[in-house]
């Protein structure tokens, strides 16, 4: 039932008194002086370290700034929620989202799309981690041994943090996190939470995987201390999310261009910083079963 939802499923424009004209991929197209004036400013949801996040994402700025040839912004949020009303309340134009984050936030905002992800976030994947003094060894089946335990979710509205994990502890479990651990918290990031297992705070957590391998190519995760013990089917999740309205302020196309610009970052240090090997085109229906499991656990409405 739901665990099938997880199945991998320029022209040119009028013109005004002042004309800057931009080319990308050969096609030349104009935009007045007063839309290419205004800043297009974008954000990230905080799944990792701030300072972490504002070196990865400025240097999207800068690339997005010289192929747009507008003034190109990122502002840093302090959670997963301030991400999405950021979005709805058009202080950013763009962000880049986690499955859940960005199915709330294209609902709040008519005409937004999803327009790019990560190859890899076609079919991405959780680690469930748990301290050494537990026992607990890695499995190609669901962990039952970890109730009764303390457990960590990451952000309350995050995907691989709270989504995917309270899914798979209710269909395997069939009770809510509540019933079926000695106590539940929320760590607020992947790294946090991969700091409090590994501390013995908490015994299990789940953390997104591609922190988790950043973590341990930094050194940061001693493996005498916390492991993985289960690794979860795979599921839609990253994506570029833009506002629907964009074209009104920087040109029809306008849309259309940011997208192509995301579709060919090629700078290996750039898409390293994801980690990613490469963005391929996404869409709304790309992320319809984050929708659905976030609608049957009771996050979505």
């Amino acid at each position: 039932m739901l665990s099938n939802v997880f199945k991998i499923n320029y022209l040119k424009t009028t013109l005004s008194l002042f004309i800057l004209t931009l080319v990308w991929s050969s096609v030349v197209i104009p935009l007045s002086s007063a839309k290419a004036s205004d800043t297009f400013v974008f954000t990230a949801i905080p799944d990792e370290d701030e300072s972490r996040l504002r070196q990865r994402f400025n240097k999207v700025a800068n690339y997005l700034d010289k192929q747009l040839g507008i003034t190109v912004k990122y502002i840093p949020v302090k959670s997963y929620a301030a991400a999405v009303a950021a979005f709805r309340n058009d202080q950013v134009q763009l962000a880049w989202f986690g499955g859940l984050s960005g199915v709330r936030a294209r609902i709040l905002v008519s005409g937004s799309e999803a327009i790019a992800q990560g190859f890899e976030d076609q079919a991405f994947f959780n680690y469930f981690i748990a301290h050494s003094s537990t026992g607990l060894k890695r499995s190609d089946e669901f962990p039952k041994d970890i109730a009764g335990k303390i457990f960590t979710f990451g952000s309350k509205g995050s995907t691989s943090g709270r989504l995917i994990p309270e899914f798979h502890i209710r269909e395997n479990l069939k009770k809510s996190p509540n019933d079926v651990f000695q106590k539940v918290g929320f760590s607020g990031n992947h790294s946090r939470t991969i700091q409090l297992v590994q501390s013995g705070a908490y015994q299990v957590g789940a953390v997104n995987s591609k922190v988790w391998d950043n973590e341990m190519k930094a050194g940061l995760i001693d493996p005498e201390k916390i492991s993985i013990i289960w690794k979860t089917p795979p599921y839609p999740n990253y994506q570029w999310s833009i506002r629907g309205d964009v074209d009104e302020r920087w040109g029809a196309g306008f849309k259309s261009r940011v997208k192509d610009v995301l579709l060919n970052i090629k700078d290996p240090d750039l898409l390293a910083s994801f980690p990613r090997t490469s963005f391929v085109p996404a869409s709304n229906s790309d992320y319809q079963s984050i929708l659905d499991v976030a609608k049957a656990i009771k996050l979505i409405d």
